[in-house]
């Protein structure tokens, strides 16, 4: 559950957020949380009961949440592939296969592991949607209740090796907490596009008192009326292709709005400067916005010494003083965080893009695995995903402590 509305609680409307007399009482958002303690951690096959099993009665051999919870396992320990899958679960101990959920054969005692092609063929016929589902509850739960006001980020990826001759590659959307934890994802229609998506993946959450960060295609009316009527705020980048609003804040007389933060950094050999300014507008062409802000860049390559100068608009329904220079900020910057903590190391680290995995859901299902692998190793306090998979492969009573199975 989020947080209740901090609105309720303020006496009076708060001081635009460059004064020094307002205080925002949830100036902390966002904040990385600790590692979560073994012993808090909840069973993932609680939550992977709830994915519907597609196959026919007869002849099942398997208990359907067993081979999905191998399935989650195996990639937490890096396989990267159906086949490293197989050979993750084929090799794995008694005690451990006992701990997915495998039955012993009644005659033996024993666990009879399953065939690599069950593990690769289970993925293939799983519900998408109820899977995802599944993990987004699982991460949320076992990061705990939220210390402060979710923000999150919604964007679109697409899995450039699932493309065949006749069908195209498929495309997904994701909605991802700012701390790494991915609440939901859905697979578009090859037909349509991320816009028509945007509420359907967001009808699966809570979004409530939070904050949504998107980037400018999805800065769309409909979609900033149904953020106001679900309860949460937007803060949507204004580019060319909404030139009326664009147009409208990028002639607001900035050069004698006060400066409301700045920051300079230096790294990937370059050193930055950013600007904040905010002001509050209240005629803005679009739904609910309450203020615009403009960014301004200043990068300086620190091997050719060549210097880039880039401005971007935005604007967002957070009242003046609701939030301080810093923090939005430091949301703006957060906004790419779904690039560089999920979509790159996917790419990366799992070589997602070069996968040629095809089958039927098989690339959503791995698509879903791999958020869940990152969110754990993410809560668990890992920055270098891929250290966190060789340190979880080389004993396979790890995975099943990260998701509570041990």
């Amino acid at each position: 559950m989020w947080v209740s509305n901090p609105y309720e609680h303020q006496a009076s409307p708060c001081l635009p957020a460059h004064l020094p007399s307002c205080r925002p009482a949830w100036n902390d958002w966002g904040d990385t949380p600790a590692p979560v303690a073994p012993e808090a951690v909840t069973d993932l096959g609680i939550y992977l009961n709830d994915v519907p099993d597609p196959r026919a009665r007869r002849g099942i051999r398997h208990p359907w949440t067993a081979l999905l919870t191998a399935a989650a396992a195996a990639v937490l320990a890096g396989a990267a592939s159906m086949a490293a899958s197989g050979e993750w679960v084929a090799d794995a101990p008694q005690r451990v296969l006992a701990r997915l959920g495998f039955r012993p054969d009644p005659l033996t005692g024993r666990i009879r592991p399953p065939h690599p092609t069950t593990i690769r063929l289970v993925p293939a016929a799983v519900d998408g949607d109820a899977l995802d589902r599944a993990i987004g509850r699982f991460l949320k739960r076992r990061n705990g209740p939220p210390a402060s006001r979710p923000v999150i980020d919604v964007d679109g990826k697409t899995l450039r090796g699932s493309r065949t001759k006749d069908q195209p590659a498929t495309t997904l959307i994701t909605a991802m907490t700012h701390q790494g934890d991915v609440l939901a994802q859905m697979q578009i229609d090859a037909r349509s596009n991320e816009i028509p998506a945007f509420a359907q993946l967001l009808d699966g959450i809570d979004p409530s008192q939070a904050v949504i960060t998107v980037d400018a295609l999805h800065t769309q009316h409909d979609h900033a009326s149904y953020l106001y009527e679900r309860g949460a705020h937007y803060l949507a980048v204004a580019k060319g292709n909404h030139p009326t609003l664009h147009e409208q804040v990028r002639r607001l007389p900035w050069r004698e709005i006060r400066l409301d933060h700045i920051e300079r950094t230096r790294a990937h050999h370059r050193d930055e400067i950013r600007r904040l300014k905010t002001a509050a507008f209240s005629h803005l062409d679009y739904p609910h916005a309450r203020q615009a802000l403009q960014v301004v860049r200043w990068r300086r390559d620190v091997g050719s010494g060549k210097l880039t100068i880039e401005r971007i608009y935005l604007v967002t329904s957070l009242p003046p003083g609701a939030a301080a220079g810093a923090q939005l900020a430091a949301w703006i910057r957060g906004h790419w965080k779904i690039e560089n903590q999920l979509h790159h190391v996917r790419d990366r680290t799992f070589r997602e893009d070069a996968s040629k995995i095809r089958t039927a859901q098989l690339p959503r299902t791995m698509a879903g695995l791999r958020n869940l692998a990152i969110g754990v190793h993410r809560q668990d306090g890992h920055t270098n995903i891929a250290a966190a998979l060789r340190h979880t492969g080389r004993d396979h009573q790890r995975p099943l402590t990260a998701l509570g199975l041990a």
